[in-house]
């Protein structure tokens, strides 16, 4: 067996294999015409259904064959319905108990990180299930649990404001967080909220008087300040604006990372405790956590977004640390295999 070439393409067995990603409808252009002899496609879940769609056209020969693995995901999915067809198809389901090869250490963190949510049932026990309920039911549980101890000093790192603009039935939110440089520790030092349509200026104010204070208050420097990178023009004010007002934050627009993943890393975080948050500035932050929950009418999985519950501080809260997701997700990693 070779490495896979610049081609994605490796010899094994003295056949060509060629490695492709296809999870977007991008990828359909590198199937067509091509006749398939044996396909294998890890985490079906993941990848674009008509990209499948064209692959099961492919297997052209006689004896074409292929198999698949992944994990579950909601009872509406559509490898689910796949598998459930009358195809000719040879199902087998295990948990994670069934890997003789996982050491008990990190099949016991999983377990651990996965309690109380839908995870546990598609990850460890291998169910298709819809997400259902909080987001965050370990948070929400015992929000106390999570406030950073006034007598520790704040690790050394990162001091980042995520900003997220809303309209007239949302709201503007902003959030400070410092984030530890080894991406051990994510801390959230405040939190802000406000209702209904403002005037450019009048935002700007509240934007910089949110940082002064937080500034003043930890005595600290923020580093970088990430609005919504969709509001291009109140992304230039404040980074032509905020120098003459004392900032010498770097601002940028925001990377929005799918918001499943940063639901991932947030939960992950809380579950491995790395997140705190300071008990008198987060009253937003901590109602918005406790309030996340699936909508149970969608088909996939996805954050309940209809002005019920506070996503503008989430969003906020997020944009703080995105840039940052490999570096935290990193850590977690290792976490998993201590």
């Amino acid at each position: 067996m070779g490495d896979i070439g610049s081609n994605n393409i490796c010899k094994m067995f003295g056949e060509k294999v060629y490695c492709l990603g296809a999870d977007n409808v991008g990828r359909v252009g590198k199937f067509r015409g091509a006749r398939v002899k044996y396909l294998y496609i890890d985490e079906i879940v993941d990848i674009n259904k008509e990209v499948f769609e064209l692959l099961k056209s492919r297997l052209s020969f006689e004896y074409s064959l292929c198999d698949f693995a992944g994990n579950p995901q909601s009872l509406t999915h559509w490898a689910k319905d796949f598998i459930e067809s009358d195809i000719d198809i040879y199902v087998q389901t295990y948990t994670i108990f069934d890997n003789p090869f996982l050491p008990q250490q990190y099949v016991d963190n999983l377990c651990k990180e996965y309690e109380g949510t839908v995870y546990y049932n598609r990850y460890i026990l291998g169910q298709w299930c819809n997400a259902e309920g909080l987001i965050y039911k370990r948070f929400a549980d015992n929000p106390r649990k999570y406030i950073w101890d006034k007598e520790k000093k704040l690790p050394e790192g990162y001091t980042i404001v995520g900003i997220d603009y809303g309209g007239s039935k949302s709201g503007q939110a902003f959030v400070c967080t410092r984030i530890s440089y080894d991406f051990r520790n994510i801390i959230v030092l405040g939190s802000e909220k406000h209702l209904g349509d403002i005037d450019p200026d009048d935002l700007f104010e509240l934007e910089i008087e949110f940082i002064k204070r937080m500034q003043f208050k930890y005595k600290c420097t923020v580093d970088y300040i990430f609005p919504d990178n969709e509001e291009v023009v109140l992304i230039r004010g404040l980074r032509n604006d905020a120098p003459s007002r004392g900032i010498q934050a770097t601002v940028r627009g925001c990377i929005k990372e799918p918001i499943n993943d940063r639901i991932d890393l947030e939960r992950t975080i809380i579950a491995y405790d790395m997140f705190w948050y300071m008990e008198d500035d987060c009253d937003t932050l901590v109602d918005a956590l406790c309030g996340a929950v699936w909508d149970d009418k969608a088909k996939e999985d996805e954050r309940l977004d209809d002005f019920t519950s506070d996503i503008d501080t989430m969003d906020a809260f997020e944009y703080s640390f995105t840039r940052y997701m490999k570096q935290i997700n990193d850590v977690i990693e290792r976490k998993r295999e201590e």
